[in-house]
């Protein structure tokens, strides 16, 4: 007969792996007594004996939060990591950070080095798919497992994760709203990569608003989550549906997905030597702090992303899951679409 795990303990309790590890294993973050008898009851029931390494690692407290990112050099990433350090430091804690290149095993190897490194809680910031790697949500399942807490943005798709669930749909639905009330109608989208969450939230949001007007994009284009990426994306936007400059028509917007993606298209139209807004415009989301010097400004969702750092490190060192955090933003309009000059 197969030895019992710790799953079938936390499926019979109706609980998550995480809650049912901090109740066997000993951990000073337990969670309601009513809720630790039902999983000891589970547990009897089955005949589970607990792991004495696990025990060990659930009663210690390192201070220590890893947190991946795919890119420290986007400035996206940049602004959530300085937010994090801020809050760690606040509670005497620090972040030890790894940049993956959005390459799945180095993905894997991050939470195996801090699985390693004992620390209290990982973070996964950056968009994944649906589904993601086999081989690091098992990774994932044997930290949480362990005693460590995981926390994620907008993903649920980890047994146990704590999620900072950011406004990702509603704000490009937002964006769209404020620039067809501004007369817009011609619009198309550099959509970043289909298998990711985030992209098919921002993606489903700026249709919603478009179909809630009564149109529809007229191209939608895929790229990378970059600026060259972007840069493509818009140059084969302009090259089939042109600009609409000069005539009945009015100039086309670029929608992209993330602000990385629309200073690559802002690139491609000036390369074509069109001019934004009068005969191109280009709107993103995000918000980066590299914006500020840009010419034209853009438009843009805006989110608060050191403050998002902030609130996924606060769930990461908290003893107890709060429960999901919501990050609203604001819809910024500048020269580059929808804003008097």
């Amino acid at each position: 007969m197969p030895a019992v795990r710790l799953t079938d303990v936390a499926l019979r309790a109706g609980v998550s792996l995480a809650t049912a590890s901090r109740v066997l294993n000993g951990s000073l973050r337990s969670p309601a007594e009513a809720i630790a008898v039902r999983v000891r009851a589970a547990a009897e029931e089955l005949g589970y004996v607990a792991n004495a390494q696990a025990q060990a690692l659930a009663r210690s407290a390192t201070g220590l939060v890893g947190l991946v990112v795919h890119d420290i050099s986007d400035p996206y990433f940049s602004s959530i990591v300085r937010g994090a350090q801020h809050a760690a430091r606040e509670r005497r804690s620090q972040v030890l950070l790894a940049s993956t290149d959005r390459h799945e095993q180095s993905e894997v190897d991050a939470v195996k080095a801090f699985a390693t490194y004992r620390t209290d809680a990982i973070i996964l910031s950056g968009s994944r798919g649906a589904h993601s790697d086999r081989a690091l949500t098992r990774e994932l399942e044997r930290y949480t497992a362990n005693g460590g807490r995981l926390v994620t943005f907008g993903h649920g798709g980890f047994v146990g994760a704590r999620v900072v669930e950011v406004a990702n749909a509603d704000g490009a639905a937002r964006l769209v709203a404020a620039l067809v009330d501004r007369g817009r109608r011609r619009f198309a989208v550099l959509g970043g990569p289909e298998e990711l969450v985030t992209t098919q939230h921002r993606v489903a949001g700026f249709r919603r608003a478009l179909a809630a007007a009564g149109l529809e994009p007229v191209l939608e284009v895929r790229g990378g989550f970059t600026s060259d990426g972007g840069r493509a994306a818009a140059e084969t936007c302009l090259e089939m549906a042109g600009p609409g400059t000069d005539g009945a028509d009015q100039p086309l917007c670029l929608l992209a997905v993330n602000d990385v993606m629309a200073l690559g298209a802002l690139a491609a139209v000036r390369a074509l030597g069109l001019r934004v807004p009068d005969d191109v415009e280009v709107a993103g989301f995000d918000d980066i702090p590299t914006l500020r010097d840009l010419d034209p400004p853009l438009t843009t969702f805006r989110l608060p992303l050191e403050e998002m750092g902030r609130r996924a490190a606060e769930l990461a060192l908290a003893a107890d899951d709060p429960g999901p955090v919501h990050i609203e933003g604001d819809v910024v309009l500048r020269v580059s679409a929808g804003a008097q000059r």
